[in-house]
């Protein structure tokens, strides 16, 4: 608890930006209307989910929590990004910086909670249809989605409160945000458990991830048996294995420029790693559902016309 006292007063500087101070206007533009994409296309996603009755079955309750992940974790980076594009220092707080750790790595795991309960769902809609309302009950989607968000959070909890008990030698952070892996090497004492635990966390996923990949292994097999199961592949199964991919991708470049990411690798090109699982799954998760599912298609373009 000393640790944490003592680093209450730790102004960490970030980096990222110096590179783009001659661009940063352009370069704020462009991020302020990603960020407005990101919250248009999740916000009429959600709204038309929850306005249209139609649409109240599993699936489409696991994309508005999906969508929902994506407008949480993206508050936790945006903000803090078009300050310090139009600041000349890029400093964070301790207690701040451990709240964008906390919000911007629960939405990660939090995604692949989520992709995974929308591919057991799948799997339970395909391979065992006439058991589908007697499996995915109320109650249990209810139970499904709390747990998808609780589990992150917890785990998050405790990868926080050990980084808080760590003396740290050092401030600066070289990422344009704050990741507790940059904050773990700045440490003057041992990181032994906060390395176990932080390879558990990444294994713990990896296995959503694994558990993903072969459920679609066997939807795939049981879809190509029939021109139905085929129809069904292609309108769900395949924009959630795009989602996964868009996700995975996103974070494995993120993981490997945290960890084993060199100077020698251009400045801008670094930045954009460590940024890019934060700006285009956002997007296009959203999009790619929108534009795959028909009903969700026809409902909101049902809705547009309307207004």
């Amino acid at each position: 608890m000393m640790c944490a006292m003592l680093n209450a007063s730790f102004m960490f500087s970030l980096s990222g930006l110096e590179d783009t101070m001659n661009q940063r206007l352009p370069l704020f533009f462009l991020s302020l209307l990603c960020y407005f994409v990101i919250l248009l296309v999740n916000i009429a996603l959600i709204l038309t989910i929850i306005v249209d009755k139609h649409l109240h079955e599993p699936m489409y309750i696991f994309l508005c929590n999906l969508c929902i992940n994506g407008l949480y974790g993206t508050a936790g980076f945006y903000p803090k990004f078009f300050f310090d594009l139009l600041s000349s220092t890029h400093l964070i707080s301790y207690s701040e910086c451990l709240v964008q750790v906390f919000v911007i790595y629960s939405y990660a795991a939090g995604d692949f909670s989520i992709l995974a309960l929308m591919a057991y769902d799948r799997h339970v809609a395909i391979c065992r249809p006439l058991e589908y309302l007697s499996i995915m009950t109320k109650e249990r989607v209810a139970f499904l989605v709390c747990m998808s968000w609780v589990v992150p959070l917890c785990l998050e909890v405790v990868v926080i409160l050990m980084t808080l008990m760590l003396e740290l030698c050092g401030s600066h952070i070289d990422k344009p945000y704050c990741a507790n892996w940059s904050i773990v090497k700045l440490s003057c004492t041992s990181t032994t458990t906060n390395n176990i635990v932080g390879f558990i966390t990444i294994l713990f996923y990896f296995c959503h991830y694994v558990f993903i990949i072969c459920t679609y292994v066997t939807l795939v097999k049981t879809c190509l048996r029939s021109t139905e199961g085929k129809k069904k592949l292609m309108q769900t199964c395949l924009p959630h294995l795009l989602c996964l991919q868009n996700v995975s991708i996103a974070l494995l470049f993120d993981l490997l420029y945290t960890r084993y990411g060199t100077q020698s690798v251009p400045q801008n090109l670094r930045s954009f790693m460590a940024v890019q699982f934060l700006a285009f799954p956002p997007i296009l998760n959203p999009l790619i559902y929108g534009l795959n599912l028909s009903k969700v298609r026809n409902r909101l373009g049902g809705f547009l016309k309307t207004k």
